[in-house]
């Protein structure tokens, strides 16, 4: 049986009251507030009754003595599962994030860095985004710059207008003319290829190539160092977050020194979100609540996302905040939003 089943049609009623009141009030809900709040037609006392069911069945709870109950993650999945009316965006914020986004090109980090910004400031939660997979992807060219007498910065120019940096280190310092040399004979072999491709034939196409001297100690650590220079997994630091700053404002986070801390080391420690987001890049919209991420450092939040793909290009946007957030709501612009960034690759 599932969750829904085993709830009667006032029990679903009142629990629907009751998620949306702690989510608008986020203080836990009493029989009279719900009654007075809900217009369910109910009254206090048979509302108090179902409320008692539904926590005997693990819907609800509370933290103190008082009538007051909280809607479990259980709770919180049923009613964005059976119980929820979608809403769609409105019209100012789908044109506030046409503005924020549309018209203005540039490399898809800059369109993602913006849109995880702007849902920050729709949402009141925690914009998340995630460069897209570049395995697929093929080079264009790639360029060798010199920073420093032992350091190169190479930038990769993939299709899609995606770029990529890597700092590569080498032994001493070596003349412009080999540098450019290199870089000739690399965009040679390697431009019209995918990142996955060059990873697995590199030595292949370097083992015969000429460039004497410095030239082939160079290529000897392109070779050496293929997997990391062109490797086509998101990194930690491609984690793309907005404004945490709204976020630390609710309730949940401004009133819990432990909830705060949480909060801190999730957009300082990109590591897990890198990992849950990763995870979520051929789901379509995504909804996870509390318990139900697999990190448990994660257990107090809830992460909604949909993915966004061009061609061989895919990724992930969302939001992440605590498991009292307005689903209806939020749903909608984060879907929206995927959306459009999709467009902009096109």
């Amino acid at each position: 049986m599932s969750p829904l089943e085993e709830l009667g049609e006032r029990e679903q009623r009142v629990l629907a009251a009751i998620v949306q009141t702690y989510i608008e009030t986020a203080e836990p809900a009493g029989s009279r507030t719900v009654a007075s709040r809900s217009g369910l037609g109910i009254s206090p006392a048979s509302i108090r009754a179902t409320m008692s069911d539904l926590e005997s069945k693990g819907y609800l709870y509370h933290k103190h003595t008082s009538a007051g109950r909280i809607p479990t993650d259980l709770a919180y999945r049923v009613y964005v599962d059976t119980l929820m009316r979608h809403s769609p965006p409105t019209r100012a914020a789908r044109e506030t994030l046409s503005a924020e986004l549309g018209g203005r090109g540039g490399a898809i980090e800059f369109v993602l860095r913006r849109a995880a910004q702007v849902l920050s400031i729709l949402t009141q939660e925690l914009g998340v985004a995630a460069v897209p997979l570049l395995d697929e992807t093929v080079l264009d060219r790639l360029e060798l710059l010199q920073v420093a007498s032992d350091r190169l910065l190479l930038v990769l120019s993939l299709r899609s207008g995606v770029a990529r940096t890597i700092f590569v280190e080498v032994t001493g310092s070596l003349a412009p003319a080999v540098v450019q040399r290199v870089a000739s004979l690399l965009n040679e072999r390697l431009a019209g290829l995918s990142l996955r491709v060059i990873r697995a034939t590199l030595a292949d196409r370097l083992r015969d190539a000429d460039a004497s001297g410095e030239g082939t100690e160079l290529l000897n650590i392109f070779i050496a160092q293929g997997e990391e220079l062109f490797q086509g997994e998101g990194a930690a630091d491609e984690i793309l977050l907005g404004s945490a700053t709204v976020l630390a404002g609710q309730p949940e986070f401004a009133s819990s020194n432990d909830r705060m801390r949480d909060l801190l080391e999730l957009t300082e420690q990109r590591d897990r979100l890198g990992k849950a987001l990763a995870e979520r890049r051929t789901e379509g919209l995504s909804i996870t609540i509390g318990a139900e991420n697999p990190d448990p450092r994660l257990a107090g939040f809830t992460l909604v996302t949909s993915t966004y793909r061009s061609g061989e290009l895919r990724g992930v946007i969302g939001v992440l905040g605590p498991t009292r957030m307005p689903y209806d709501k939020i749903i909608g612009l984060v879907d929206h939003t995927s959306r459009l960034v999709e467009g902009l690759m096109k």
